[in-house]
């Protein structure tokens, strides 16, 4: 089963023009490369097109988004975007609300 899943042309133009998608959303000292956009919730088989889970990151991040904290921070931004019912949503095998939780203990509210 193919994870691909293009963006949408109407998705990709409103995220061009939103400047959310103009930098690294967890850009730190370590940030580096071009910025690149990330599908971050897969659930059901394939890659979600919602505006709140595809992610800016820089190529240096997007290399490492399988590592633990790389991953976690990304989960943080992308549940903390979501709506509450879109945590709900998606929350069938995994309660997002707790695990959206978790992360803003341990990194904060991302603004």
């Amino acid at each position: 089963m193919s994870l691909t899943k293009p963006i949408p042309k109407d998705m990709r133009q409103k995220m061009s023009e939103d400047k959310f998608y103009k930098k690294c959303c967890i850009a730190d000292s370590e940030c580096s490369g071009v910025i690149q956009w990330h599908h971050n919730l897969q659930w059901k088989g394939s890659r979600e097109n919602e505006i709140f889970c595809i992610l800016p990151v820089c190529k240096g991040h997007h290399d490492k988004a399988d590592t633990t904290l790389v991953r976690e921070k990304l989960d943080w931004v992308m549940w903390n975007r979501a709506s509450e019912y879109q945590i709900t949503f998606y929350s069938k095998a995994t309660n997002y609300k707790i695990k959206k939780e978790y992360l803003d203990k341990k990194y904060g509210i991302y603004t």
